[in-house]
């Protein structure tokens, strides 16, 4: 059983930057493939960024290249979606999710574990 908390949600202005965190508890493992998604209002919920540590894959939407990093921290089990120059077209519910494959694949059934989802609102 694994368990995932998003948690570094907010508010911002077009340009700001901000940090979202994904603490993992439970049965997990490093080689595990973490992941986030979005979804807007009225929106699929879409890839965003995931990663591999094992093989050292890397994988972000073409929408946020350049822009946004995933990174972790092992010793917390905590996974980092850092976000910079962000757009009112960012805003949305940002989900952690994580799977046991070591492919970052970019399909929501490809990952088995989920996180309840945080709040990033980007205004004008």
């Amino acid at each position: 059983q694994v368990q995932l908390v998003e948690s570094g949600g907010g508010l911002v202005q077009a340009g700001d930057s901000l940090r979202l965190s994904c603490a993992a508890s439970g049965r997990t493992f490093s080689s595990y493939t973490m992941a986030w998604f979005r979804q807007a209002p009225g929106k699929e919920r879409e890839f965003v960024a995931g990663k591999n540590w094992s093989v050292g894959s890397t994988v972000y939407a073409d929408s946020v290249k350049g822009r946004f990093t995933i990174s972790r921290d092992n010793a917390k089990r905590t996974t980092y979606l850092q976000m910079n120059s962000l757009k009112p077209d960012d805003t949305a519910v940002y989900y952690c999710a994580a799977t046991t494959s070591t492919i970052v694949a970019v399909r929501r059934s490809s990952y088995d574990y989920w996180g309840q989802g945080t709040q990033v609102t980007v205004s004008s």
